[in-house]
């Protein structure tokens, strides 16, 4: 007679922190972990609401070429459930960009820094607003891992972007359709104790600041 062999739990992906910006005050978690996103800006940057379907999306500062702009980023506290370690990690947002809106490199949801420690991002690259998505392991900063989709995302419509983690694949998605692909180390680890950051790095200037609408940004971690 055979004896059951129990089988172990495995445990269910949770998205760990999301955001419909549609509140009226403040800019809350609604994934229920709570990581309340605060405003952070600098030279006069500012955040306002725009529609989007039934409810809000939120407007950045347009591209600046002075050499002081306005810049502004929401940030969530520093938490280490929204670090993912070595699990698989998804994340994305719904992006509005006007073609004469993309610049150098444009942050649109990011955890770390990839020069002193690790990191996942969301930007949008070059003056072709190609979205891509980067991984860096915490135990190799700067090694930056990079797969950049194959279509622009400015066109002044909507797109939704995910970025996806499974073991050593990792992928980019435009509108649910696969844009780009690429292999990173199956021990690729992502923890630090920075905050999740949406919209750019900070208020400094040189935050790479987003210069459209977001909407609908999540994390989902496992």
């Amino acid at each position: 007679m055979m004896v059951p062999v129990p089988i172990a739990d495995t445990p269910v992906p949770a998205v760990v922190a999301r955001y419909d910006f549609n509140g009226q005050t403040m800019i809350l978690d609604d994934s229920g972990f709570g990581h309340t996103l605060r405003v952070v800006a600098g030279h006069g940057g500012v955040i306002r609401p725009v529609v989007h379907g039934t409810g809000n999306a939120l407007a950045f500062p347009a591209r600046c070429e002075l050499t002081v702009c306005p810049h502004v980023a929401l940030q969530s506290p520093g938490t280490t459930d929204l670090n993912p370690g070595t699990r698989d990690l998804s994340y994305g947002a719904d992006v509005l960009l006007a073609p004469g809106q993309t610049s150098k490199g444009q942050n649109v949801v990011q955890k770390g820094y990839s020069k002193t420690g690790s990191q996942y991002k969301l930007q949008v690259d070059g003056v072709a607003g190609q979205p891509s998505c980067v991984l860096v392991d915490e135990r190799r900063p700067g090694v930056i891992r990079l797969v950049r989709s194959s279509v622009t995302v400015a066109d002044g419509r909507w797109h939704a972007v995910r970025c996806e983690r499974a073991g050593s694949r990792f992928d980019i998605y435009v509108d649910n359709v696969l844009r780009g692909r690429t292999e990173v180390p199956a021990r690729l680890s992502v923890a630090n104790d920075s905050p999740l950051s949406i919209g750019g790095k900070g208020a400094a200037r040189d935050n790479d600041q987003f210069n459209g609408a977001l909407d609908n940004v999540w994390v989902r971690i496992g």
